[in-house]
């Protein structure tokens, strides 16, 4: 296993998105080839206290790694490098320019909300809302182990945190959104790539795992920050298809 010895990282400040701070910096040591390919990276704790932030921005950090298909993560084995170039996994080889667009339009819409929301749910959330969320999350689970869209079960997850915050506006924003707040509900049947969806849906179900997980703890910030880069994420790579 790689140490942070000799790796140069330097602890984040509080400008900007830490998490995006930690993975740029070990994006950087893998493309570069400071951490080889089949080495493991630093444990949660080492990178914890060498970049001088909580297990869940490096957790998120982690996660961004991954979705750019440069390590991947197995209990009892650590993090382990994929590869030395990004290649991110996306649910469809081309979707239409106007399907694009109304995607990034949708996104663009719950990134300005749904963050809060987490947050809000973090707060207040009592048993029943709990119980609710870890359902909404096991049906994703299953679903996707059923190698169906998932598509259900992704709106039901936000959903349920809507209804957390206890403000009923923001379940009515969500349902008047309804599926289409989910945006492989816009794509085609013939556009979807069946092997990369599975590969992006095992993304959605880790950053969904670190959303619960920062709600039932009762940390707003984490929950903000997850649902943020949960959705930035999207946002990200549905830009990408305007690109081509």
């Amino acid at each position: 296993m790689t140490t942070t010895t000799g790796l140069n990282i330097h602890k984040v400040t509080q400008h900007g998105s830490l998490s995006a701070h930690v993975a740029d910096q070990l994006e950087a040591l893998i493309t570069e080839g400071k951490v080889a390919v089949g080495e493991k990276l630093p444990t949660e704790n080492r990178l914890c206290e060498s970049f001088g932030v909580s297990r869940t921005v490096i957790r998120e950090a982690i996660t961004h790694l991954k979705s750019l298909g440069l390590v991947e993560t197995r209990r009892g084995v650590g993090t382990t490098v994929l590869r030395s170039t990004t290649v991110e996994a996306m649910p469809a080889k081309r979707i239409s320019p106007t399907t694009v667009e109304d995607i990034l339009h949708v996104l663009e819409l719950r990134l300005n909300l749904e963050p809060a929301a987490a947050a809000l749910a973090a707060e207040r959330h009592d048993e029943e809302d709990s119980r609710i969320l870890e359902e909404k999350h096991a049906a994703f689970l299953e679903a996707r182990a059923a190698k169906s869209q998932a598509r259900v079960e992704d709106y039901e997850f936000h959903y349920a945190i809507a209804a957390a915050t206890k403000n009923p506006f923001f379940k009515v924003f969500y349902e008047q959104l309804s599926q289409g707040a989910i945006p492989r509900a816009k794509l085609m049947s013939i556009e979807i790539d069946t092997a990369a969806t599975d590969k992006y849906l095992a993304r959605v179900e880790e950053e969904h795992s670190y959303i619960l997980e920062a709600i039932l703890t009762r940390d707003p910030e984490a929950a903000r920050e997850m649902m943020f880069q949960h959705l930035n994420r999207a946002r990200n790579m549905y830009a990408k298809y305007q690109e081509t």
